[in-house]
């Protein structure tokens, strides 16, 4: 984690219940501002909890949290006004054209006429979405209704956003242009609160991701750190000569080899230090290699590993 960086978001030892149902167990989240943070984990870890609690919806029922700077539980006000939350379903009035729900939620965040209009129409051009702005959102497509959202969101131009689930129901297409839309709001300064059913998406766009399982954070990092706290990754190697194939495979202690295919694959976190230490033994013992691959577990590995499910992180 950027320690330079002021935080965005700071949760400490999180507990919520819901009768004798204690789902938040103690959570701890740290993300620095202008960084997209993922929480993923299975249905029921307590996702949708912790994200209500640091969005003001709910108290927490032990812990504290700090949102944009203030208080989560005695500033609630002023965290609102600095934060933006989108769910699952685009929340946009279909009786409304698009314009007109920008300027409704322009005037929900006390804009003046002039401030309300000026960021609609930028808005609606930074969302590709003048041509459509006279329309009803009804006629909209699924990623053009999500964008109407997210443009809404930004109305009140919040320091901090909360996208729950941004691109349930999209088309591959429109999944890669809200990919775009996040990473350029991020650029501009924006801290990105993400949390997602697709373990891709987490990968693609995540500075940093916890996984939530049973009210707990059971791991948190960086996608690749993330990959190398599972096993199963290694290193194939494809060599120019047969006859070197099993002393290559003694002396990296290769966990298996093929002879008549030239491979030999060697255990490996893919870390620098790990990777030196094979290329050094390979020159050491002046082995031939044609190709060089490196091969690490997937999110969808670590996930099935530290929470024990295979179902996905919805």
């Amino acid at each position: 984690m950027d320690t330079t960086k002021p935080l965005a978001i700071e949760a400490r030892g999180l507990v919520k219940s819901y009768g004798e149902t204690e789902v938040l167990k103690g959570v701890d989240i740290a993300v620095p501002e202008g960084t997209i943070f993922s929480l993923l984990g299975p249905n029921g870890a307590g996702k949708t909890t912790t994200v209500n609690i640091l969005s003001t919806l709910i108290p927490a029922g032990a812990g504290e949290a700090f949102v944009g700077g203030g208080d989560v539980a005695h500033q609630a006000d002023e965290v609102r006004g600095r934060i933006g939350v989108t769910g699952q379903f685009a929340a946009v009035d279909d009786l409304l054209t698009g314009r007109e729900n920008l300027h409704l939620m322009g005037r929900l965040n006390h804009l003046g006429k002039q401030e309300t209009r000026r960021r609609s129409e930028e808005l609606l051009e930074r969302f590709d979405l003048v041509d459509a702005a006279k329309r009803t959102p009804a006629t909209y497509s699924g990623g053009m209704k999500r964008r109407l959202d997210i443009a809404m969101c930004l109305m009140g131009d919040p320091r901090v956003i909360f996208l729950d689930e941004p691109t349930t129901g999209l088309d591959p297409r429109s999944r890669r242009t809200m990919w775009a839309i996040i990473r350029e709001l991020v650029k501009g300064g924006t801290t990105v609160f993400l949390t997602t059913q697709y373990l891709e998406e987490a990968d693609e766009l995540a500075d940093r991701i916890a996984v939530l399982d049973g009210g707990k954070v059971v791991a948190e990092g960086t996608p690749e750190q993330l990959k190398r706290m599972i096993p199963g990754g290694h290193v194939g190697l494809r060599l120019r000569r047969a006859g070197q194939v099993e002393h290559a495979a003694k002396v990296l202690g290769a966990s298996a080899f093929d002879a008549e295919q030239l491979t030999v694959q060697v255990p490996s976190d893919a870390s620098v230090d790990s990777l030196r230490r094979i290329l050094d033994t390979l020159d050491r013992e002046r082995v031939e290699v044609d190709e060089f691959t490196v091969h690490t577990p997937d999110l969808d590995d670590v996930f099935l590993a530290l929470t024990g499910r295979a179902e996905t992180a919805a």
